[in-house]
């Protein structure tokens, strides 16, 4: 999946400029939008939604500044845990980084692509990634607020009375079901303590012969459709 979206260029005094940026997440391309614009003390910031899928990677790619860039810092703000910050300094070719583990680094350690990847993503790296360029001629913000999707486990299957039951397991979001032929049954839902829900739809012919039904699951990591004979 991948995104397209627009951050804002500052110059003192500060004046937005659209500019593109990308992501890139498990080494494809993905569509986000564009959240909010909000100020900033030194420049403009945006905001964008992206998405991960949990125990993949994610890049998260700054925009290239034309001028001479001084410092590049990644700040992260996850959900849970401490404030993580990858700082470069171009003059002194410095790096330093604080409070962040082994799975968040730069991507190419350059200045030409200042690119954040974390590998293997979890739900507590759910929160706000912030790029900050800084040159000659003002800073930029950009921020991105990640979501952890998590994959369903889909089953289908014959209950005790002959009806078809299909289930999209700890998903997150929440998964959506559809039947065909038709079925007049209202899904049910459990949610998780860790943000993920089940949904549990079982199959209701508007005719007593029909016993032949196909489920469709349809998750923002998958679509997946199955089809099962059961009988009474």
């Amino acid at each position: 999946m991948g995104i397209s979206q627009q951050a804002g260029w500052c110059k003192k005094p500060a004046s937005a400029t659209k500019m593109r940026a990308a992501l890139q997440v498990g080494g494809n391309t993905t569509c986000t939008v564009v959240l909010l614009a909000i100020a900033a003390v030194t420049g403009a910031t945006g905001s964008t939604g992206v998405s991960a899928e949990l125990g993949h990677s994610a890049v998260l790619t700054c925009p290239k500044s034309k001028l001479n860039v001084s410092m590049v810092m990644w700040k992260i703000r996850p959900k849970t845990g401490r404030l993580c910050t990858l700082a470069y300094w171009v003059d002194k070719n410095k790096t330093e980084r604080t409070n962040c583990t082994d799975s968040m680094d730069w991507r190419f350690r350059s200045i030409q692509d200042p690119s954040l990847e974390k590998q293997q993503v979890g739900m507590a790296d759910e929160g706000n990634y912030t790029c900050e360029v800084v040159n000659m001629d003002g800073n930029f913000h950009w921020t991105y607020h990640l979501t952890v999707l998590v994959r369903p486990r889909i089953t289908l299957y014959c209950d005790g009375h002959g009806n078809a039951v299909c289930e999209a397991a700890a998903g997150k979001p929440a998964a959506e079901i559809s039947w065909v032929p038709e079925s007049n049954s209202t899904p049910s839902t459990d949610s998780h303590g860790d943000g993920t829900v089940t949904v549990r739809s079982r199959f209701a012919a508007y005719t007593t012969s029909m016993k032949n039904s196909t489920c469709t699951v349809s998750h923002a990591t998958l679509n997946e459709t199955m089809s099962i004979v059961c009988f009474s």
